[in-house]
This record gives C-alpha cells, structure tokens and sequence, in this order.
C-alpha cells in the first residue's frame, strides 16, 4: 500500500473552542490509483490532504491515528525528512493557481527551482527539463511561456503549470485539491485528462479531492465520500455511484445537474452541517437524513460492509441494506 491513514482525529483549539476536524478518517491508496474524495465544503477533505504533508496550522492537534507512506509513518519523521517527502515524493495541486506561483517569478525558473532542488542537476538542466515539463502538460510554445510571468496565462495554462510543478520531481503520489475549480467544462476535461495520462504514464498514485461526483465518475477508480469530517461510505466508484448506500452520498447523487428535472429546481439538501464543537452522539447526518431512525440519534454507527459479495463497498450508515 502507498499511503495508509488509520483511525485519523484532528482537533483545532482556539481561545474557547476545541473543533475536531477529522473522526476516525481511514484511507487507503495503492500505487497507481486514482482515489476521488468527496464531499461539501467543511467535509474535512482539505484537511485531510494538508495532515498528509504535515502543513497543519499550529494550533491543529492530531488526537489519534497514524499515517503511513511507504510503510514509514510520516508523524514519526523529522522536519527535514518531511521537507524531502514534500514535493519529490508527493506533489500538491492547489485549487487556486494564482496562489500556488510566485507573481513575480517567470514561469520557467519557477519550474527550474523546484527541478534543480529535487533532482540535483545543473540549473541549466534544470531549466531545460522545465521547458520539456511544460511541453509535457500539453502547453503550445513552451520555450515561450517559460519567459511569461503567472498573471499573463489564462485559468487552464495556469493549472497546466501548477500540475507541470507537482509532477516535476515527479512524484509517487499526487494530491490534487479541487484542480478544475473556476475552469470552464471544456478545459476542465481537458485537466483530468492530463492527470489521467501523467498518471498512466509514471504510475503515479492521484488523491482528487473535489465536491463533483461527475468527475470521480471520469477519473477515479475508488472513492471515499466524507461528511463532517468522517468518512461515511467508500468504495469502487461503480458501487459507490450505482449502489449508493449513505443518504448523504444519495443526496450528493441527486444534486447533480445532469440528472435534474427538465423545468424543475434543483435538488438539494436540506438543513446544515453539524457543529463541529459539539458533535452530536449518533450519526453526524441524522439531522439532515430523510431516513432517520431513532437509534440514528443516539448511536454513532461504524463503517461495515455494505452489501454481500463486496469485500470494499463500506458505509456507516445503520440503515444500510445488506442484502
């Protein structure tokens, strides 16, 4: 397995407040997987992703759980060990491309820097290998964008950077954090066809985190649908999607345009999310859930297969079919 998270809490403390961010959130990824995590803003999938890379802020606490790439756990490891992992090991995709380059650095030393650091060859090379990895993300004239500054490309040639520089090292696994967000359909396609193909091509494992199911649908084998900060069912992405079990993973299903009404509103899901101060003692979604049973107010269920004859659909859900 290359990346193992085990029964994974995250706490954030302010001057009154504890929030537990993260509950018990197990993961896994194989070398070569495309793994989608799904869910609303605050689901806890960001957070997720910045624990991996140890870039939590300092008042994050891990309560419990461990973390393990490549067999060695990663909380274990020194500031400098974690430093190396970051970037040659496992690359990040941030959602906003504009945040991610430096403004005032052309496009092709911001590459250059990051090649010459991690592969230890001439900055000259390193330059050379930036211009090939531009050419690589599908970018006309890269010699030329090389020289350009971040504010002169459009959204996708950003993107297209940005994902040039996770995969320079290159990587064994990419995290990418909503990476088609603000981009129009046609580029979008565009993007997780390229990460498809990087993928395909170094065997690098993907972690996409991203609201969209029609995208996991597109690209990922497995997924992980989180809710509050726990994962509440997982899966293969053809189980997941065609045998949804959790309400919550139904209602993400049922939100999507492309299966909306003619003429008719949107769905969506009614009520909020539960604060995060003060979980409540049963199923985070039980307030929400159109099929709440009273043990779902009280009791908090476990993740458990979800229907016969699959050894990876899970859900925790006490109102799951088993049959």
């Amino acid at each position: 397995m290359l990346l193992e998270i085990k029964n994974l809490t995250v706490e954030f403390s302010s001057m009154q407040d504890k929030i537990k961010a993260l509950q018990n959130v197990s993961i896994s990824i194989k070398q070569g997987e495309i793994v989608g995590i799904v869910g609303e803003s605050g689901s806890g999938k960001s957070v997720t992703a910045l624990t991996i890379l140890g870039l939590l802020e300092k008042n994050a606490s891990i309560s419990s759980g461990s973390i393990h790439y490549k067999g060695r756990n990663i909380f274990s490891l020194e500031k400098k060990e974690l430093q190396a992992l970051r970037g040659k090991e496992i690359g990040m995709v941030f959602q906003e491309p504009m945040t991610a380059l430096h403004p005032t650095m052309r496009i092709g030393d911001q590459l250059a820097e990051v090649i010459h650091r991690h592969r230890k060859i001439s900055y000259k090379e390193a330059y050379q290998q930036a211009v090939l990895s531009l050419a690589e993300v599908q970018i006309n004239e890269p010699h030329l964008v090389a020289r350009k500054f971040p504010f002169e490309l459009s959204g996708g040639m950003r993107q297209r950077v940005v994902i040039a520089l996770a995969m320079s090292a290159p990587p064994d696994l990419l995290i990418a954090d909503e990476p088609t967000t603000a981009l129009d359909v046609t580029i979008q396609s565009e993007i997780l066809k390229l990460m498809q193909d990087l993928a395909a091509k170094r065997g690098t494992s993907i972690m996409l985190i991203t609201h969209d199911l029609g995208v996991v649908a597109q690209v990922c084998q497995r997924v992980v649908v989180m809710y509050a900060g726990e994962v509440v069912e997982t899966g293969t992405t053809e189980e997941v999607l065609q045998k949804p079990q959790h309400p919550y993973t139904k209602a993400l299903i049922g939100a999507l345009p492309d299966l909306a009404t003619p003429d008719q509103p949107l769905l969506a899901i009614p009520g909020e999310s539960p604060d995060l101060r003060n979980r409540p003692p049963g199923c985070v979604f039980a307030s929400r859930c159109t099929r709440s049973l009273p043990i779902c107010l009280e009791d908090h269920p476990t993740l458990e297969l979800a229907q016969m004859g699959s050894a990876t659909h899970e859900v925790s859900c006490w109102g799951r079919e088993t049959g």
